[in-house]
């Protein structure tokens, strides 16, 4: 996200990211999702167009104050990125609850097939690649990335660096926890590419 936005610093560029936690699956629903990136793309506007303007105090006057709808978020969304070129990235797609990642995906098809100048980054692990593909048929180009050993073992000194409780822990159950663990991953990868 950094070099994207460092590689399109001035320029009538926007970009928008959305992470998925997986301890936070309730809370992200299709419209929260969409309007979480809308939200990011028209923060970087001089001006918000008076038809998003408009859509929130129709909205505001509805019984029980509630947002916009998906529909009414994904035309808003759609008109903005329309205007410029826009990047949206969606990291961790795999921890997206399956019935609202169809909603996610559909929706950014439809952003996708009527704003030419807007480009999506998903990531997500192996297993929602061929939803993604089906979804986006035509829109994507896929490209998978393993991790290597070196890449988990750093990743693993930096996790264990962090520990809170570091003296739970002794250069035995240390030395343990790098050599496994990069071995497992590696079976699992094998195993998923074997398929």
């Amino acid at each position: 996200m950094d070099t994207l936005c460092d590689q399109l610093k001035g320029q009538n560029t926007a970009v928008a990211c959305f992470y998925f936690d997986f301890t936070a699956q309730k809370e992200q629903t299709p419209t929260s999702i969409l309007g979480a990136l809308l939200k990011q793309v028209i923060g970087g506007l001089n001006e918000i167009p008076e038809k998003i303007v408009q859509a929130f105090r129709d909205q505001r006057n509805v019984a029980g104050s509630r947002g916009p709808g998906l529909s009414e978020i994904r035309e808003m969304l759609k008109g903005v990125s329309s205007a410029q070129r826009t990047f949206l990235c969606i990291d961790a797609l795999d921890e997206c609850v399956s019935e609202c990642r169809l909603k996610v995906l559909d929706s950014l098809k439809y952003i996708l097939q009527r704003s030419p100048t807007t480009r999506i980054f998903l990531t997500g692990r192996q297993h929602t690649r061929r939803t993604v593909e089906k979804h986006l048929s035509g829109k994507i180009t896929t490209v998978p990335i393993t991790p290597t050993e070196g890449d988990i073992i750093r990743f693993l000194r930096l996790r264990l660096s962090e520990d809170t409780t570091p003296e739970a822990m002794d250069s035995s159950l240390e030395a343990d926890i790098l050599k496994s663990i990069p071995e497992t991953v590696s079976e699992v990868y094998v195993r998923a590419a074997d398929n």
